[in-house]
């Protein structure tokens, strides 16, 4: 029955002894060995470590990867260059290579056309072209022309451009003779700004254009020309404005008459004028000359055969055009000199 009972071989082995483990023995220090191999210290020298610092620098760093390479390649260039043989074999592959790129067909310029532009302003800009076509388009600097083409008088503006097929296409447009300036060097043409345009030599050149004269009169073209569209009913009197001292204008009529305007509301007084004439038909009056220079006070200036009528009236004697009296006929004189001394009237003897 003891193999049935479970707790029988537990009682039976408690007097069994432990295992024991044995403990390796340490080796004994050899004094010897450790003197021959010295132990490395990990730490870096103090040279490494300002390196390794250094080296941390952006700008090292840099140098290092871009500034060391690059010297070394400008030190062995300027080193070849340094023979002269070498630099002119170089400039010339190097220009030929450029003159070949340059004169490709693409690039030629065969002709020329130009639109909008006169005869004489067509030769001109012909005239100015910087080479003879056809020419790489690489030897006609546009924006160069384009300035030179401008400096003409009769250009106002101008389009340059090449167009597929090698054409350089010109669209020019040109100043509008509006005014005619006669001054002591001669006659010239001025568009609607003042801006020269072309000289001519007779008035007959133009006849359709209006006519400004004195100096400084190109300067203020604008305010002529809308003096001479506000003078729209007796235009056809007009003809034409004089600059007086450089600082206003004299409008001067057919039959010589003159109306001075002032420096300052030239417009303003011109249209009292034309309404004076409207409602009292004062141009068309013996009047040499109507003065509003003055606002508050303008003042009329009869003509020659105004101012003898009424020296007539008065009795006294005539005056011409230089304003002195005109000579009488001796008998006349002597019988209103007789009169004066009996009385009597010379017209009933």
């Amino acid at each position: 029955m003891q193999g049935l009972n479970p707790f029988g071989h537990r009682d039976a082995d408690q007097g069994r002894p432990a295992p024991v483990r044995h403990v390796p023995s340490r080796p004994a220090p050899q004094v010897g060995a450790a003197k021959a191999t010295p132990r490395r210290d990990p730490a870096p020298s103090r040279l490494a470590y300002r390196l390794n610092r250094m080296m941390l620098r952006p700008l090292m760093r840099r140098l290092i990867r871009v500034g060391l390479p690059a010297f070394l390649i400008a030190m062995v260039g300027g080193i070849w260059l340094s023979d002269e043989t070498r630099r002119a074999n170089l400039y010339s592959g190097v220009d030929g290579v450029v003159d070949k790129v340059q004169h490709r067909d693409a690039f030629m310029v065969q002709s020329m056309r130009i639109e909008g532009a006169s005869e004489v302003v067509d030769k001109a800009l012909r005239a100015m072209l910087p080479v003879e076509l056809p020419a790489s388009s690489f030897d006609i600097d546009l924006a160069k022309l384009r300035e030179k083409v401008r400096m003409l008088d009769a250009v106002e503006a101008v389009d340059l451009r090449i167009t597929p097929g090698g054409v350089l296409t010109a669209v020019v447009t040109e100043r509008v003779p509006a005014v005619l300036w006669r001054h002591a060097r001669g006659l010239e043409l001025l568009d609607k700004t003042g801006h020269r345009v072309a000289s001519v030599t007779a008035r007959d050149v133009r006849k359709d254009l209006p006519i400004i004269a004195g100096e400084g009169a190109d300067r203020a073209a604008p305010e002529a020309m809308a003096l001479i569209e506000a003078a729209g009913p007796i235009l056809p009197r007009l003809r034409g404005l004089e600059r007086v001292g450089e600082r206003r204008w004299d409008l001067v009529l057919d039959n010589g008459q003159r109306v001075k305007l002032p420096e300052d509301g030239a417009l303003r007084a011109l249209e009292r004028v034309i309404a004076l004439n409207k409602a009292q038909d004062l141009l068309s009056r013996d009047v040499a000359e109507i003065d509003l220079r003055n606002e508050f006070r303008p003042v009329l200036q009869i003509g020659n055969e105004a101012q003898n009528a009424i020296r007539r009236a008065r009795g006294q004697a005539e005056i011409g055009p230089d304003g002195k009296p005109l000579e009488t006929n001796p008998s006349v004189a002597a019988g209103q000199k007789n009169s004066t001394k009996t009385g009597t009237n010379p017209k009933k003897t």
